[in-house]
């Protein structure tokens, strides 16, 4: 479901509220309901209206990028079998179930 801010000019608050397109708050009250939050001393009447907002948009990023990073990326190749396809110096290719010798060296990865 998209979220929206609502803005209520009276109390001066902005709040975010998660519903389906289909649907139109025009009051505090409506607001407030829909957010879960208490009315406070706002009337229930009072007109808020709704803010335009960027959306959030994912854009992919490429397995070198992940691995510059320090993210560690694997592919599921077959039942058991993955690839590493961000691996780096030592590590292996395919990481095996029950292979602790093909493990992705997380541990030069991360650190405090």
């Amino acid at each position: 479901m998209p979220v929206y801010d609502y803005c209520c000019d009276a109390n001066g608050q902005t709040v975010e509220v998660r519903h389906g397109v289909d649907i139109e708050l025009t009051t505090w009250g409506e607001v407030c309901y829909a957010a879960q939050i208490a009315l406070g001393e706002t009337d229930f009447l009072t007109p808020v209206r709704k803010l335009i907002s960027a959306p959030a948009i994912a854009i992919p990023i490429s397995n070198s990028k992940l691995k510059g990073m320090g993210f560690t990326k694997l592919v599921k190749r077959d039942s058991g079998v993955y690839e590493n396809v961000t691996r780096t110096g030592g590590e292996a290719r395919y990481m095996q179930a029950g292979d602790a010798r093909s493990l992705p060296h997380l541990n030069k990865k991360i650190s405090d």
